[in-house]
């Protein structure tokens, strides 16, 4: 059987050439090609590329660069004063003597080349490749795929759940009857498990399994309640990287007693435990406070200073720039 792909057919000349032994003439037969076809498989893996056809002509080449004129004019014109593409096509038959070209020609012609036109003018936007980067550990991402498997010889498409780490592509699978809940927090927990927690983010792709809802057009979303859970277990977890098992179950407890099951509550909740247990422990007795043996440079100074016998400062001085001055006060007892 003939390999469907030319890359696959090279493959399977060099494999044969190598482990039967068989000739050029021997190859050509058995796979139904020119022996040049084999000759050029055993010098290289790779088939060399097709060399693409030169364009071939049209009957519109003729009038191309007056339609690019046309397009570059409207780039400065007012929106309703724009060329249309039966304004076009009836320009060039009254002004310029075209003759024998379909309408649709120059529809689809027009259509090419009005966005070339303003990218080549520097009106409209280019068409770059921004490369991502990601730094190790950081970022994952999460998705589901069809996969095939025999089940007692019987073809059956199941899912394939995926989880990959975005730096060093390493990823780890798992093979599921369906893209439920259960699957989707079960591959969570088997990746977690061969990976280690990453300290950065997951991405995903809207999957209903953690999705509810989607709000309009914005990036906002509402999670599903046993997705929200889980992955509130799963932080709640992480935070024995930085505190104790005691403050943990401490946080929790008094979460629970508030009735915030949250991740972020536990969290607060176990912090204030900690920070109230290293402030009696760290608490000296009143007993036990001695002095300072280090003195304060800055007391030392001041106390060295003379002391100031400078008169306060006065703003009558400034009483003379004013225009209305205030009127002298009088004696007591003298009438105005």
């Amino acid at each position: 059987m003939r390999p469907k792909s030319k890359v696959d057919l090279f493959a399977a000349i060099r494999r044969d050439s190598r482990t039967e032994g068989l000739s050029i003439r021997a190859l050509a037969r058995k796979y139904d090609v020119h022996r040049g076809t084999v000759r050029e498989a055993l010098s290289s893996a790779w088939p060399a590329p097709r060399r693409k056809p030169p364009p071939r002509s049209s009957r519109l080449d003729p009038f191309k660069r007056v339609i690019d004129q046309m397009l570059k004019a409207d780039l400065d014109a007012p929106h309703k004063q724009r060329h249309t593409v039966q304004r076009i096509y009836d320009r060039l038959v009254d002004e310029f003597g075209m003759e024998g070209i379909s309408y649709s020609l120059v529809r689809e012609y027009v259509a090419r080349r009005r966005p070339q036109i303003r990218v080549e003018e520097g009106r409209g936007p280019a068409q770059v490749f921004i490369p991502q980067t990601h730094r190790p550990g950081v970022e994952a991402e999460v998705d589901f795929g069809d996969v095939w498997v025999k089940l007692r010889g019987q073809p059956t498409k199941c899912t394939l759940f995926t989880f990959r780490m975005s730096f060093s592509g390493k990823a780890v699978h798992r093979v599921f009857a369906s893209e439920g809940q259960e699957a989707f927090l079960e591959g969570h927990v088997h990746a977690l498990r061969v990976l280690g927690v990453p300290t950065g983010k997951v991405r995903y792709d809207n999957l209903s399994s953690a999705v509810a809802r989607v709000l309009g057009f914005t990036r906002a979303r509402v999670e599903t309640e046993r997705w929200t859970a889980f992955h509130s277990h799963i932080e709640v977890l992480l935070l024995h990287r930085h505190m104790t098992h005691e403050h943990v179950v401490s946080g929790i407890a008094t979460a629970l007693q508030a009735g915030a099951l949250t991740a972020d509550a536990v969290a607060l909740e176990a912090r204030k435990a900690a920070d109230a247990d290293h402030a009696h422990t760290a608490e000296p007795e009143p007993g036990d406070l001695k002095p300072s043996p280090v003195a304060s440079l800055t007391a030392r100074r001041l106390a060295r200073l003379p002391a100031d016998t400078r008169p306060l400062p006065s703003l009558a001085a400034y009483d003379a720039l004013l225009r209305h001055r205030p009127a002298p006060a009088r004696p007591e007892g003298e009438a105005p």
